[in-house]
């Protein structure tokens, strides 16, 4: 019986298993937890204010990242014995970064026949040179990391603050669209 599968097919399914696995957004945890990176830390300042960021890897969204930017600080009001909570100097900044990788398919899209350029390059000819250039795929990768100073208070969330948040209702909101570490 013939083998469907030649073993680069199965090298290429084993590797995009392997990288799928890997490729989950960042889970609602402290910063470096299980050595993983990203997550949420936090810094007191005074009695009722804090400095909050929660980071994330490359396939964690923006609005994951704020989400947990909020998620954080709205736990930290209930654990200090606070009601609300007005977030201060509220950013979100994004890393991008560029990866280039040579295109996989340009120079085995036909495994038993290739073209045989002979090309003048610096005073030789070459017969391995492409003359049109090496292909690359370029792939954009964003991280996000939102940061925030947070003031907690007691009583009634101040209604005229478009910046202040009911901790309680928050964590009953946010927390279950947040992955938890496994």
């Amino acid at each position: 019986m013939r083998h469907l599968l030649t073993r680069p097919a199965v090298m290429a399914i084993a590797a995009a298993l392997a990288l799928s696995a890997c490729a989950t957004a960042t889970p609602y945890q402290p910063a470096g937890f299980q050595g993983q990176r990203g997550g949420y830390a936090e810094q007191r300042l005074e009695a009722n204010r804090y400095r909050v960021s929660f980071a994330g890897n490359s396939v964690t969204t923006r609005e994951q990242v704020e989400m947990g930017l909020l998620l954080r600080a709205a736990e930290l009001t209930v654990q200090d014995g606070y009601d609300w909570f007005a977030t201060v100097n509220r950013a979100t900044d994004r890393d991008v970064r560029y990866d280039t990788m040579p295109d996989p398919f340009r120079y085995n899209r036909y495994p038993y026949w290739s073209p045989y350029w002979q090309v003048y390059h610096r005073g030789l000819w070459s017969p391995w040179s492409d003359p049109f250039g090496r292909d690359f795929d370029v792939q954009e990768v964003d991280r996000y990391e939102a940061s925030s100073e947070i003031v907690m208070g007691r009583g009634a969330r101040p209604a005229d603050d478009a910046n202040a948040f009911d901790a309680r209702e928050v964590i009953q909101n946010v927390s279950p669209r947040l992955a938890r570490p496994n």
